[in-house]
């Protein structure tokens, strides 16, 4: 076996998204059709920035940073802490006792804590100078959700931040394997968090017409592929995952859901936020995925697309998708879906949700479909899976994430190599569920 087709198993999975907390709840509710997407709550932040939006409860600081920073600690940080703790928990870890803590890393992504800074800036505006925080940096960088997890758990491995945009969950999770790969550590904590719902970053979307808008059922409002879609719709949520080199995990007995065994990334090096309207950027990024695993598209039994329901988005990357399965893709591809329908769009931290989801597709051979889509644009033809999931058993799962900038990850998903596998519960109860409803 060549380097190149060493995996990384996922051994743990926490998830905190706008449809539930946890692999169970949020994979039900990704199967069955539970929308998170509502109105915003009133005297919300963003209530004057968006009619719908995909919005987490919100955590007490306190309960995760102590001392006087818990008062500027964004909420990026606080949902990075809760979802690492939540993926180590899954997979059974306690850094020092289960792996040397020089041998773990940790790579998050996303923006850092702008709605923070949004209200530091308010408040020297209104009472000077001394309204700021001492603490304001270490509430606020792109690292700190890395540096915060690092301290919670005695991680003192590589750690970093990745800043791709709607990419970084998606290029965390390859950097992650590409840790395991390189044998510089063990076992490696990455993932994303979002926080964007605050009036500034939501009114930049929507003066540009970005978001989803003219909806009375919120739950209506994103609809990847679909002929009506009109946006996306902004989200938050943090989602972690634990990588771990296959012989460790098997050392200590540990059960993967899947591996991560490829990854590709690419620039389209073609305008700051549109994509290239031929998808080719996004289409190098999936043949590199591919090559990195090993694979042939003919291996591929399911495609979690980036999907954001944009306009423009999603034909492009129909079109990427098209030129990597072939000119049958709309009847003889590979099943495709996006998540996005129900979760909205998370920005960074969408990549690693639907990379955990896509795992849990190979892991428990059912694949979540795309709810919204009542009518399949004639521009973006596929094998979508629509209003049930399918029971399918596959190897391989190829999912993307795509960022402004012409930012392109993909992630190769296959079934564990662990010993132990671990094992899907309620399939075939959540499957009943959704036929009678």
């Amino acid at each position: 076996m060549t380097a190149a087709i060493h995996p990384a198993a996922i051994t743990g999975i926490g998830l905190l998204t706008p449809v539930g907390r946890g692999v169970e709840e949020v994979f039900h509710a990704l199967c069955v059709g539970k929308s998170g997407l509502s109105a915003p709550p009133e005297g919300h932040p963003a209530a004057d920035s968006v009619d719908v939006g995909g919005f987490v409860p919100d955590v007490d600081p306190r309960t995760v940073v102590s001392g006087p920073a818990a008062s500027v600690v964004d909420k990026v940080v606080v949902l990075a802490l809760l979802t690492a703790a939540d993926a180590l928990a899954d997979a059974g870890i306690v850094v020092g006792r289960d792996v040397d803590p020089h041998r773990v890393g940790v790579v998050v992504g996303g923006v850092g804590g702008m709605a923070t800074l949004e209200k530091q800036v308010l408040a020297r505006g209104a009472r000077g100078r001394t309204a700021v925080s001492p603490y304001l940096l270490t509430g606020i960088l792109p690292n700190m959700p890395a540096a915060r997890i690092a301290i919670a758990h005695g991680i003192r491995g590589y750690s970093s931040n990745i800043g791709t945009a709607c990419a970084s969950g998606a290029q965390a999770v390859a950097d992650g394997l590409r840790l395991i790969r390189s044998g510089d550590v063990d076992v490696v904590v990455c993932g994303a968090s979002e926080a964007p719902l605050f009036g500034t970053f939501a009114d930049t979307f929507g003066n540009a017409r970005a978001l989803a808008r003219r909806w009375p059922d919120p739950t209506a409002a994103s609809r990847p592929f679909d002929t009506r879609r009109n946006g996306f719709v902004l989200a938050e949520g943090a989602g972690m995952l634990v990588l771990e080199r296959v012989a460790h995990a098997n050392a200590r007995g540990a059960a993967g859901y899947a591996d991560v065994r490829g990854w590709g990334a690419t620039t389209d090096a073609h305008h700051p936020t549109t994509p290239r309207p031929d998808g080719a950027g996004a289409a190098e990024c999936m043949r590199r995925a591919l090559a990195n695993a090993g694979l042939a598209p003919g291996d591929i039994g399911y495609v979690n697309a980036h999907g954001t329901a944009t306009k423009l988005g999603d034909v492009a990357e129909t079109a990427a998708l098209a030129a990597v399965f072939g000119d049958a893709f709309d009847g003889g591809g590979p099943p495709v879906s996006s998540t996005k329908a129900l979760t909205g769009h998370m920005l960074g931290t969408s990549g690693v949700v639907e990379a955990a989801a896509s795992a849990l597709a190979v892991a428990r051979g059912v694949l979540p479909p795309t709810f919204n889509l009542d009518e399949v644009d004639p521009a973006c033809p596929g094998a979508h899976i629509r209003t049930m999931p399918l029971e399918k058993e596959i190897d391989h799962a190829l999912t993307n994430s795509f960022g402004f900038g012409g930012q392109n990850v993909s992630l190769l998903l296959s079934g564990a190599s662990t010993d132990k596998k671990r094992n899907g519960q309620g399939e075939q109860a959540m499957l009943a569920e959704r036929e009678s409803s």
